[in-house]
């Protein structure tokens, strides 16, 4: 018997096997979604929470649960960002506590790759919903056109659109932002060397 039949048959050594298999690419998903370790384990968690519940839904003919584990996940990570945005606006309303000792001296290699994914997802957010879907799904998980498309609920066709103007979008994107990273290096040479100048000429004004 299949693991999907097991699956949506509800058999807990199946979904257990199911967890094993999943949970770290579930986890990297969730963690490029919202550039948050911490929120990455609880969307998770949620994420395998959820599947238990949709397990009636499971297709059986599929090769592989883990594009509809992603699929699953995209979701829970919008309804876990849409809660953290109310939390956070609802902490801004109490008073400052004192400052915190620091602790996170173990955590830098995870800060280094939450500023890395955050700058990543500053420029995905310039895309359309969709877009992003198809990007994190393909680009970043790995999934091929028809998994992506099964994962979303959509034709193969519209998964590789999609993907097609996300790409283009994004290079049109970078381009800028070294252009505008090269205008500002520029402008900085430019400045040193014109207080440079004034120095000498400073000096040999006084000499």
């Amino acid at each position: 018997m299949s693991l999907c039949v097991r699956v949506r048959a509800g058999d807990p050594d199946a979904f257990r096997i199911l967890f094993d298999e999943n949970a770290r690419s579930v986890y990297n998903h969730a963690f490029r979604l919202t550039g948050d370790w911490s929120m990455a384990e609880e969307i998770t968690a949620l994420t395998f929470l959820e599947a238990w519940r949709l397990r009636s839904r499971v297709e059986l003919d599929r090769d592989s649960l883990r594009p509809w584990l992603l699929g699953i996940t995209i979701n829970v990570a919008r309804n876990v960002s849409r809660a953290a945005r109310r939390h956070r606006a609802a902490m801004a309303r109490l008073p400052a506590l004192g400052s915190v000792p620091d602790f996170a001296d173990d955590l830098v290699e995870r800060i280094d790759d939450t500023r890395r994914t955050a700058e990543v997802r500053a420029a995905l957010s310039r895309l359309s919903r969709a877009e992003q879907d198809v990007f994190h799904l393909c680009a970043w998980s790995g999934l091929d056109y028809a998994a992506a498309a099964a994962a979303l609920r959509v034709p193969v066709g519209t998964v590789r659109s999609r993907l097609a103007r996300a790409r283009k979008k994004l290079r049109k994107i970078v381009d800028q932002a070294a252009s505008t990273e090269l205008e500002r290096e520029s402008r900085v040479r430019t400045t040193d060397g014109d207080r440079k100048h004034a120095v000498r000429s400073s000096q040999e004004m006084n000499q």
